[in-house]
């Protein structure tokens, strides 16, 4: 058994969810994290998965735009600086959230950042 900690494994979980959501090429890696996650009270911390869930969804989406227009040369320095702060914002919410999933789950490992203020209700 990998030993990985809890906020981690639930982060990767809903990045596959939504990679499989998006593409359906990565059902061995869905099945991965769902096993590793076979211990998990679900239940305690599905709002916040949600959330984590929907967090990913915006990132990848902005992503996603950024990369089909990049295609094109669509963006100047000035829009690649506004979505790189916009995704900084998003991110800032994930790791807020991997924290409440700790607590809730007793687990000792947190993430730590030296920016933003985590003021973020859920």
């Amino acid at each position: 058994m990998y030993k990985f900690p809890v906020i981690e494994l639930v982060d990767r979980w809903c990045i596959a969810k939504l990679k499989y959501s998006k593409l359906g090429n990565n059902k061995e890696e869905l099945d991965f994290y769902t096993e590793q996650l076979h211990d998990i009270d679900f239940e305690l911390i599905q709002k916040e998965l949600d959330r984590l869930y929907e967090v990913h969804a915006q990132v990848w989406e902005v992503e996603d735009d950024f990369k089909k227009k990049r295609v094109d040369d669509q963006f100047d320095l000035a829009e690649i600086g506004r979505r790189a702060l916009y995704v900084r914002d998003i991110m800032e919410e994930r790791y807020v959230l991997k924290n409440i999933i700790a607590d809730k789950l007793n687990d000792p490992v947190k993430e730590r950042k030296s920016y933003g203020n985590g003021n973020f209700t859920i």
